[in-house]
């Protein structure tokens, strides 16, 4: 994947952005929020930057990029372990694109590329399985409409999105059916989350009014799509984080002092830090290669998420470990922002699959 100038600025301007907007202070505070993010920080990021209609065309009110854009976003959040529901409403976004339901996108989707709609995709998790049979959740046609019924676990900023992408059964198969957040019958709980920073809800519907999104029984290969688009979304964003780190644990050994000398001369602490660099630069070509998959909306995008998805996660998690091990007794405490990035990078690695899960997929995806 090269990068144009376009992209860098876009970088760039993100990066500023983030940093002044995103702060640590800024994480801290609104990680203890129910919702976890500033609306005002939001509606600038829609009207101002144009964060939020990136990969979405300009016939429904975005600015018709792709993924190559939205992957420079992901890993700049990355970086500054932004807590917004940027994530959430990208993915459901490109869920109601991929129905091919043209009417639906005309309606929803102006809404999310101007800010005033925070959507989420309810039916990643499902129970903690990944799978077809893994969908409970029933919809039954009726003479006022769809109705759903069911529960869905580990739904991304479910307690803040306005409006919900919702898988579920139907007599034809699993069909997507967008749902008003505000609708009668539906519930929405906080969950309890290693990351505090990234928020999970629990989402239960009793018999809720639901709008189908294409076909009845089509639903399923337009969710897998966003699940792999997932994966290299947040291939994307465990990059920036590592790099972060490291940079972190770089500048820290340059500076702290043991026995008259910086740490950072001593062979242990070199060998810590070259190992991040060879992780972390690898992360990056794994995380870029299946960016540029998904912005050409390559046939090999299965095979290279999977890839990226195993080893970011892991690089990122060994990362943020040794930061604190370089940091020593500083990096364990709560004021050092060191367990704040272990959180996210242990969280991450069981998002939408762990490792394990992904070396399995690439085992069958590679010829025989």
């Amino acid at each position: 994947m090269s990068f144009s100038e376009e992209l860098e600025e876009l970088r760039t301007a993100v990066r500023e952005f983030l940093q002044d907007r995103s702060p640590e202070t800024r994480v801290r505070a609104l990680m203890e929020t129910p919702t976890g993010f500033d609306r005002e920080v939001w509606t600038v990021m829609a009207e101002q930057l144009g964060l939020l209609g990136l990969g979405i065309p300009e016939e429904y009110g975005g600015a018709g990029y792709g993924f190559a854009e939205l992957g420079v976003v992901f890993e700049e959040m990355g970086r500054v372990l932004f807590g917004g529901p940027f994530l959430a409403t990208v993915l459901a976004g490109q869920a109601i694109l991929l129905t091919g339901d043209t009417q639906a996108a005309a309606d929803l989707l102006p809404g999310i590329a101007a800010g005033r709609t925070v959507a989420t995709v309810a039916g990643l998790e499902t129970e903690g399985r990944w799978g077809e049979e893994a969908v409970t959740t029933r919809a039954v046609a009726t003479a006022d409409g769809w109705r759903l019924d069911g529960t869905v676990m580990f739904v991304l900023d479910g307690c803040s999105a306005d409006l919900l992408v919702v898988p579920a059964r139907t007599g034809a198969g699993v069909g997507l059916f967008a749902v008003d957040a505000a609708a009668d019958g539906l519930g929405r709980t906080p969950l309890a989350t290693l990351d505090q920073t990234r928020k999970q809800a629990r989402i239960d519907l009793g018999g809720v009014g639901g709008r189908l999104l294409g076909g009845p029984g089509e639903g399923w290969p337009v969710l897998e799509k966003v699940r792999r688009l997932a994966l290299v979304a947040l291939a994307a964003e465990q990059v920036g984080g590592a790099a972060k780190v490291l940079e972190d644990a770089v500048e820290y050994a340059k500076t702290r002092m043991q026995f008259g000398r910086p740490i950072g001369s001593f062979q242990a602490i070199k060998h810590k830090c070259a190992d991040i660099l060879v992780e972390v630069e690898s992360a990056r070509s794994a995380a870029y290669q299946a960016v540029s998959a998904a912005a050409a909306d390559d046939p090999e995008l299965p095979l290279v998420a999977s890839i990226a998805a195993a080893y970011c996660a892991e690089a990122y998690v060994h990362a943020a470990a040794e930061n604190i091990q370089i940091h020593g007794g500083i990096g364990f405490t709560w004021e050092h922002p060191a367990h704040l990035y272990f959180k996210r990078a242990k969280s991450s690695l069981l998002m939408f699959g762990d490792p394990v899960h992904h070396r399995e997929v690439v085992a069958s995806l590679i010829p025989a």
